[in-house]
């Protein structure tokens, strides 16, 4: 098993009815703890990395330090995803460093702020699909746009998606999952008001649409982080607001199969780093805070694999490996 096409895992998951965490990576701590959760709850898994924590690691240090997971839990899909890639030639940079899946956000421009047009959307989608199923990797495409920001990605406008236009733009592209939006945000600041998802929206696309359905700016930002990162010495508002798990499980029923998980892997780390350093002002050894706030983000993520039901899936179908999918594109 182990790295197993985004494609495949994702497949799956939508015959059955659970979703996979797609969680965001920057270091090795991170890594261990979504392995370890996987491991721990038997689910497969989605790594994903961002342009930014590439360029944060010089891409070659992440690139290994997931080599590692990968060898290490062989009895464990995990597709590795590229997330918000900007360009073709970015795109080629993550299949080289082994990606299985990655995403080209032609929703925005490449300075990853701007509103793109459908058909600049198109013409980049098309470009890294022929590219990527060529290689056997798997391509998630986005039409709408998502609000907040996130490792400098994101527009202040939120778009939400036409299914109509989603159909055509499945049809025009041949991507092989989708990231919509409903009313999702990235960040810690999701929503100035109530929130107000378009649940009816994401039951049309669902209905005219027969591949995976995405949902980016999932997290949902718990108060008993906010807190206890505010309670030792941290300044987070009152403003920041995630979507209720309940909100996610919804959305799990009405089709979404992947669920981006970044905010809340950071405010779990943030938290427990800021907890011991404020309360042991002596610890110097960095093994004595990333060592408790990996263990804080294992269970974090054990919690949200449970909460997805990607629990005890892990064993349910044999690994395809990218030559097996160049076949099938």
């Amino acid at each position: 098993m182990a790295l197993t096409s985004g494609k495949q895992i994702l497949e799956e998951a939508k015959k059955q009815g659970y979703a996979v965490g797609a969680y965001n990576v920057n270091n090795m701590e991170q890594i261990q703890a979504v392995v370890s959760a996987a491991r721990a709850t038997q689910s497969p898994v989605i790594i994903q990395t961002s342009i930014g924590a590439l360029k944060y690691s010089d891409c070659t240090y992440l690139e290994y330090l997931i080599k590692a997971a990968i060898a290490k839990n062989q009895d464990i899909p995990i597709a590795v995803h590229l997330d918000h890639g900007n360009s073709l030639d970015f795109v080629v940079r993550a299949i080289e460093l082994g990606f299985s899946s990655v995403m080209i956000d032609g929703s925005l421009m490449e300075d990853g702020k701007t509103a793109s047009t459908y058909e600049y959307n198109v013409r980049i989608t098309r470009s890294v699909v022929e590219y990527a199923h060529a290689r056997g990797v798997s391509v998630e495409g986005e039409i709408g746009t998502i609000g907040g920001s996130e490792d400098s990605v994101g527009s202040e406008k939120i778009s939400l998606t036409d299914p109509e236009e989603a159909k055509k733009f499945i049809d025009d592209t041949g991507v092989d999952f989708l990231a919509i939006a409903i009313g999702t945000s990235h960040g810690a600041y999701k929503f100035k008001g109530s929130i107000n998802l378009a649940f009816d929206v994401l039951e049309n696309i669902k209905n005219i649409i027969d591949i995976p359905i995405v949902l980016h700016g999932a997290s949902s930002v718990p108060v008993e982080l906010v807190s206890e990162i505010n309670k030792h010495g941290g300044k987070m508002s009152s403003g920041a607001t995630g979507i209720p798990t309940s909100s996610i499980q919804k959305a799990i029923k009405l089709g979404v199969s992947k669920i981006n998980v970044d905010t809340d892997s950071r405010l779990a780390i943030t938290a427990t780093v800021r907890r011991i350093l404020m309360e042991h002002p002596d610890k110097f050894d960095p093994r004595d805070y990333l060592g408790p706030a990996r263990t804080a983000l294992t269970n974090l993520i054990i919690t949200k694999m449970q909460d997805f039901k990607t629990a005890g899936h892990a064993k349910d179908y044999v690994s395809k490996s990218l030559d097996d999918m160049k076949k099938l594109y």
